[in-house]
C-alpha cells in the first residue's frame, strides 16, 4: 500500500483480494468424461430461441461452459470467455453457456447475460438434465466437444482465479491450449484439469419422514450465522433469506461447513473469547448436515423464527452521517503494468465540534473493482493524522471479510472539529470498464466516551522471504509505555501468509497467547473483537509472529522463485499486527 499524503508517516494497510473469492468456492477434479460421446440436446436461450447440438454440424468444435449467476469465480472468468469467443468465432468454434442452477430464474439469467455482456448463447437447463449428461459439477466448468461430439477436454478455463486468490496472470491457458490442439487434430496434452467454483445447484428432494426442518431448526441458524453477509448488497455472493435460497445452495452449504470454511472464522479455539465469533457450534453444524441429508424438508410455516431487521446497505445499522467521495472514478478495463496507483480523495466533515464515533463502515460503491478502502482522519490546518506510528489516523477500512467496526458504550474514536476525511482507494480492473464512488458511514456515540480508541500497526518493514521457503518466520513487537486497554486484533499479510499469532509479554515476564490464526486467509481479513477488553499494564510488550509459504506448494503463490519483500501490491508482502487500543486515563484525584 502507498502512504497517505507525504507529510504523514509511512502507512501501509489492508490489501485484499481484488475480486471477492470467498471460501464458498473450491477446486477439485471431477470424474473424467474424456472420450464420452454427448447425445444431441436442445435448450432455450434467454430470448426464447432453441439451440440444438444437432444443428451445429458445421462447427469443428463446440465449447460448453456450465455457468451460474452468483458464483464469484464464475463471474471473474466471463470477460476471459468473451475474449475467447471473439478469438475463435471465425475458426469454426461455437461457444454455449449452460445454466443448470435450480435457483437461477429465466429473468436472472437474462439480466446476468446483459450485465456481463456475454456474447454467446446462454441456455437454461431445467432439472440439470444436460449437466447430468456431461457429468458437470461446478461453475464455471468447461467441456470441448470435437467434430464427432466427443469430450476432448474437461476442466477450468485457466488458473488465474481460485479459492481466495487472483493471480496477476494465468500460468497456463488450459481451455485455449486444449481448443488449439483439437482444431489442429492433435491429442489434447492436458485433457482434464481441476475446477474451482461453486457446485451446481440441483433441486433438493426430501427423503422420508423429516426430523429436522428448515422452519423449525435451520432458519434460526441461517439467520444468526449467515444472513449478516448473505443478503442483497452485502459481501455474500448469494442471498440466503428464504427456504428456496438455502435449499438450492444446500450442496454448497454442506461442502463449506463440513470443511469448516463457512462461516468464515479463522481463530483457533482455547484463547481469548471474541464477541464477533462467527463459528458454528457442533450442534448447529450437525443440525444443518442432518437437514441436508434428509433432502431439505421445509416444515410448517408457523415454526419460522422472527427475521432480523437490517439497515439497507449497511452492517453497522443506519448511519448518523454518510460521507461520499467527491467524484465518480472511472476504472479502466485493464490495469497498467505494475498495477493501478492508489487514489486519494478528501472530504471535509464541517463538524462544528468534536464528534465521537461509536461505529464506522467504509462502503465500496462498486465491489467488483474496489480492492480496499482506508479512511483516515486529518486534523484541521496541520495536514497530519492524529495517532502514533503505522495505523496512524485510521478511522476504518474495507477489505473482504471485515464488516466495519463498532465499539461498546464507553469507547469510541474521535473526529476533531473541522477535521477532514481522506479516502485511500485501491482499484483492480476486472476486464470491463467500471465506475465507482465509495462512502463511509458513521454512527455517533450518545455521550463522550471514557476511552478514546486508536489503531496501531505492529509491523516489520524489513521482511525478506527467500524463494521456495515453506514456513518462513517474521516477527514484530511494540511496548505500551502507559496502561492500556486492548479492544481488537487484526492480522494482515498477503497471498503467502500462512499463520499469525499475537502474544502479550507482561512486565513480570508472564506470557499470554492472545490470538492464533493457524490458517490465514487473505480473502477474509477479519478483525477479532475481544468479548472482554483486556487491561495491559504499562511496559506490556505485544509480540507478533507470522509465517509465510513462498513455496510452489502454495497454490496462491504468485512466484515461488522470487525473494519477497514489503510492498503495496498483492504479489508483494506485508506483516502487520493491527491492534485497537485505548490508553487508560489516570483515576481522578479525590
Amino acid at each position: 500500500m502507498r502512504p497517505p499524503p507525504s507529510r504523514l508517516p509511512r502507512l501501509l494497510l489492508l490489501a485484499a483480494a481484488a475480486m471477492l473469492l470467498p471460501a464458498a468456492v473450491r477446486a477439485d477434479t471431477p470424474p473424467t468424461q474424456i472420450g464420452k460421446s454427448i447425445d444431441p440436446f436442445a435448450l432455450e436461450d434467454t430470448a426464447g430461441k432453441t439451440w440444438s447440438l444437432a444443428d451445429l454440424k458445421d462447427k469443428k468444435a463446440v465449447v460448453v461452459i456450465f455457468v451460474g449467476t452468483q458464483c464469484p469465480i464464475n463471474n471473474a472468468f466471463l470477460p476471459r470467455l468473451a475474449e475467447m469467443y471473439r478469438t475463435y468465432a471465425d475458426k469454426g468454434v461455437q461457444f454455449l453457456a449452460v445454466n443448470a442452477n435450480h435457483q437461477d430464474t429465466p429473468k436472472r439469467l437474462a439480466d446476468h447475460a446483459k450485465e456481463f455482456a456475454i456474447p454467446f448463447p446462454v441456455l437454461r437447463d431445467p432439472g440439470a438434465a444436460v449437466a447430468d449428461r456431461f457429468g458437470a459439477r461446478r461453475t464455471p466448468e468447461a467441456f470441448i466437444l470435437d467434430g464427432e461430439r466427443k469430450v476432448r477436454y474437461q476442466g477450468r478455463i485457466d488458473d488465474q482465479f481460485g479459492l481466495g486468490y487472483q493471480r496477476p496472470q494465468p500460468t497456463r491457458h488450459d481451455l485455449a491450449a486444449a481448443l488449439d490442439e483439437v482444431l489442429a487434430g492433435k491429442k489434447v496434452s492436458q485433457a482434464a484439469t481441476p475446477v474451482a467454483g461453486c457446485l451446481i445447484g440441483r433441486a433438493a428432494r426430501p427423503k422420508g419422514p423429516a426430523t429436522v426442518t428448515y422452519t423449525k431448526h435451520v432458519a434460526r441458524i441461517v439467520r444468526d450465522r449467515c444472513q449478516e453477509c448473505h443478503r442483497p448488497g452485502q459481501i455474500g455472493p448469494m442471498p440466503l433469506l428464504t427456504y428456496d435460497d438455502v435449499s438450492s445452495w444446500s450442496d454448497m452449504i454442506r461442502e463449506v461447513i463440513e470443511e469448516k470454511r463457512m462461516p468464515p472464522w479463522h481463530a483457533a479455539p482455547g484463547h481469548l473469547k471474541f464477541k464477533n465469533d462467527r463459528s458454528l457450534s457442533k450442534a448447529d453444524r450437525d443440525t444443518l448436515l442432518s437437514w441436508i441429508d434428509q433432502g431439505c424438508p421445509k416444515g410448517d410455516a408457523k415454526d419460522l423464527p422472527g427475521s432480523r431487521k437490517y439497515a439497507e446497505g449497511w452492517y453497522i445499522g443506519k448511519p448518523d452521517a454518510v460521507f461520499t467521495m467527491p467524484t465518480v472514478v472511472t476504472v479502466p478495463a485493464k490495469a497498467p503494468k505494475g498495477g493501478v496507483p492508489y487514489k486519494y480523495f478528501t472530504v471535509p466533515t464541517n463538524f462544528d465540534e468534536d464528534r465521537w464515533i461509536q461505529a464506522a463502515e467504509a462502503k465500496p460503491g462498486n465491489k467488483a473493482v474496489v480492492h480496499h478502502i482506508i479512511v483516515y482522519v486529518f486534523a484541521k490546518d496541520t495536514g497530519r493524522s492524529l495517532a502514533d506510528g503505522i495505523g496512524s489516523g485510521m478511522l476504518v477500512a474495507y477489505a473482504p471479510g471485515d464488516l466495519g467496526v463498532a465499539y461498546p458504550a464507553g469507547a469510541a474514536k474521535k473526529i476533531p472539529k473541522d477535521a477532514t476525511l481522506v479516502f485511500q482507494v485501491h482499484y483492480t480492473p476486472n476486464g470491463v470498464a467500471q465506475t465507482d464512488r465509495s462512502s463511509v458511514g458513521l454512527v455517533f456515540a450518545k455521550a463522550p466516551p471514557r476511552s478514546e480508541v486508536k489503531t496501531k500497526g505492529i509491523a516489520n518493514y524489513g521482511l525478506r522471504i527467500p524463494p521456495g521457503a515453506g514456513n518462513h518466520k517474521v516477527t514484530s513487537a511494540f511496548k505500551f509505555a502507559k496502561d492500556a486497554t486492548l479492544w481488537a486484533l487484526l492480522p494482515h499479510m498477503h497471498l503467502r501468509g500462512k499463520s499469525f499469532e499475537y502474544r502479550a509479554v507482561y512486565p513480570d515476564g508472564k506470557k499470554e497467547l492472545l490470538l492464533s490464526v493457524p490458517r490465514y486467509d487473505f480473502g477474509w481479513q477479519a478483525s477479532y473483537v475481544l468479548q472482554q477488553p483486556l487491561r495491559l499494564p504499562a511496559g506490556t510488550r505485544i509480540e507478533c509472529t507470522a509465517h509465510y509459504d513462498n513455496s510452489k506448494d502454495n497454490p496462491y503463490n504468485p512466484d515461488p522463485t522470487a525473494t519477497v519483500g514489503w510492498g503495496e501490491q498483492t504479489w508483494h508482502e506485508m506483516m502487520i499486527g493491527f491492534v485497537d487500543y485505548a490508553y487508560v486515563s489516570p483515576a481522578p484525584k479525590q
